[in-house]
């Protein structure tokens, strides 16, 4: 039977465990973490990301978190705690359900670029 977004978004958030966004900023203060920002280059030029985020836009993630691949990014670590966000919780919870599909253990969504900017996560330009 074919799934829909509803499913593989259903299957993804049940997978990745979402993290408030006080428990992703002490995972940061405290953790050898990865940020990663999977919303578009475009929406990071506007916004400006999280200080430290590494923005791999949802469409090149496999490709970047793969170390067998010509554009793998070396900063994609199974050993790291990989913290995945978007603009709303929606791309990172499939990216982080995508990462554990190729063999990354510790991966958390700590959902939208907006609600962590106002939780008091330091942000800085793209």
């Amino acid at each position: 039977m074919a799934r829909n977004v509803k499913d593989l978004l259903a299957e993804a958030n049940s997978s990745v465990p979402r993290l408030s966004p006080n428990e992703a900023a002490e995972k940061m203060r405290t953790g050898d973490v990865l940020v990663v920002d999977v919303r578009d280059p475009t929406e990071v030029q506007q916004s400006g990301k999280l200080k430290g985020a590494v923005n791999v836009s949802r469409g090149m993630l496999e490709f970047r978190a793969d170390p067998e691949s010509q554009y793998h990014n070396p900063e994609f670590r199974k050993d790291k705690t990989i913290l995945l966000h978007c603009a709303s919780g929606g791309r990172s919870a499939l990216a982080g359900k995508t990462l554990q599909d190729m063999g990354y253990t510790a991966v958390f969504n700590i959902g939208g670029f907006k609600d962590l900017a106002e939780a008091g996560i330091d942000t800085e330009p793209a």
